[in-house]
């Protein structure tokens, strides 16, 4: 089987997912303020739901089309979120996609996880293009794009529901030419 490759940045460890991590996953992912934020964490979030995104993961390095990173402690190895990036492949695209537990907010570690995710994008994988969405609400992750070098292309009006209202979601794009924006990880 193939190996999700590892990635190191300052103050983290990006890696593969464990069966360890799942009682993290559950405690960080089943906390309301960060699944409200999300388009794909459901909640409440249960054990199920974490074993789904264990074989989501396996599954997708497997075809080669979504590599999803454990966001781990550079000295402990604690999980502390998840980050991906799912394949476009005839596009050279990707969406990165993530998430961080609540204790770890206001850091920039999502920031500099990003930027190590981004470069990995480009220059492992061959991408051209590297685009993001949050919802429109979730500002902390639209700064996380922008200070990435990330442009917003567009807004999606009611683009999605969660817990019983329609929201708004922006798009940013970089393109593999911009990547001398990224900040050093």
């Amino acid at each position: 089987m193939k190996l999700l490759p590892e990635l190191t940045t300052e103050r983290l460890r990006l890696s593969a997912l464990t069966e360890a991590d799942v009682p993290l996953i559950v405690q960080y992912a089943g906390n309301n303020e960060v699944a409200r934020y999300t388009a794909n964490i459901p909640h409440p979030y249960v054990e199920k739901d974490a074993i789904f995104w264990l074989n989501l993961a396996s599954e997708g390095l497997k075809g080669n089309n979504h590599f999803i990173f454990a966001l781990r402690d550079k000295e402990t190895n604690a999980f502390m979120g998840g980050m991906g990036l799912r394949l476009h492949r005839q596009f050279k695209r990707a969406e990165l996609g993530f998430w961080l537990a609540e204790p770890f907010w206001g850091k920039g570690l999502t920031t500099e996880a990003t930027a190590a995710v981004i470069r990995f994008g480009f220059g492992e994988l061959g991408l051209r293009k590297i685009t993001a969405r949050h919802i429109l609400i979730n500002g902390a992750s639209g700064q996380v794009m922008l200070k990435n070098g990330m442009q917003q292309e567009g807004l999606l009006r009611k683009e999605m529901s969660r817990d019983g209202q329609e929201h708004d979601v922006a798009v940013y794009g970089l393109l593999v030419e911009d990547i001398e924006t990224l900040p050093a990880v």
